[in-house]
């Protein structure tokens, strides 16, 4: 059973959502409000939060911002709950650090479905190696620990699974696709370039090591040292 806190003002939507967790063997938590949302995932950590953008009290974006900024909830899988579509609202999301993002209205079943896949995403792996390292970064996957240059770097699930992924194939050139399919478990329909955001956050947090990071035009990244 996990723990699913959705934080959302309409009250049908969020008890219907509710409602649906329950059927899937899940234990739900409603917040009606953003401020009382934030405290609960503070307080008492879900293993996953249903986030809606427009809030009382406090915008989504701004609970995701404090959620994934903070090393008690930064691991938390956020799915980003909105009536907004548009190409720049989902690419703002991500920034902010949704691991995903779903537009109103919606069916139960998909939301069901992403919440199930995001889960399993975050279920522990077993890795080849316990520690990898590629020039200056070390990951230590018993701990899911990463540092630069022995100085701890805090990184969001998705953020730690895409390093991973590149540095278990180090010098090896990675599609988005498969970046898609060995990260996030499924394909956005016609959203590749959610890889590209989360790859700019990553360059970004790893500092200097970033630039290890390199893109193939057209195609897609791959890790190696300078």
């Amino acid at each position: 059973m996990h723990t699913i806190l959705v934080i959302e003002d309409e009250r049908d939507l969020a008890e219907l959502i509710a409602f649906n967790l329950e059927k899937e063997g899940h234990r739900p938590l409603i917040a009606l409000d953003g401020l009382v949302g934030l405290e609960a995932a503070r307080k008492n950590p879900p293993d996953l939060v249903l986030l809606d953008l427009m809030l009382p009290g406090m915008a989504g974006t701004e609970i995701c911002k404090i959620l994934k900024g903070n090393g008690k909830t930064a691991s938390i899988p956020v799915i980003m709950l909105t009536a907004k579509g548009e190409e720049i609202d989902r690419v703002v999301g991500f920034e902010v650090g949704a691991d995903d993002y779903i537009v109103k209205p919606f069916s139960t079943r998909e939301l069901m479905l992403r919440v199930k896949a995001l889960l399993r995403r975050t279920l522990p792996e077993q890795p080849r190696k316990k520690v990898f390292g590629v020039g200056p970064v070390s990951i230590d996957t018993e701990r899911h620990l990463v540092t630069v240059a022995d100085k701890e770097i805090l990184l969001t699930t998705i953020e730690y699974k895409l390093l991973l992924d590149l540095a278990e194939r180090a010098g090896r050139v990675q599609s988005r696709d498969i970046l898609l399919q060995n990260v996030w478990g499924y394909n956005y329909v016609g959203d590749s370039r959610t890889v590209d955001t989360h790859v700019t956050r990553l360059r970004t947090k790893l500092g200097t090591a970033g630039d290890m990071i390199k893109t193939v035009r057209g195609f897609g990244y791959k890790i190696e040292e300078e």
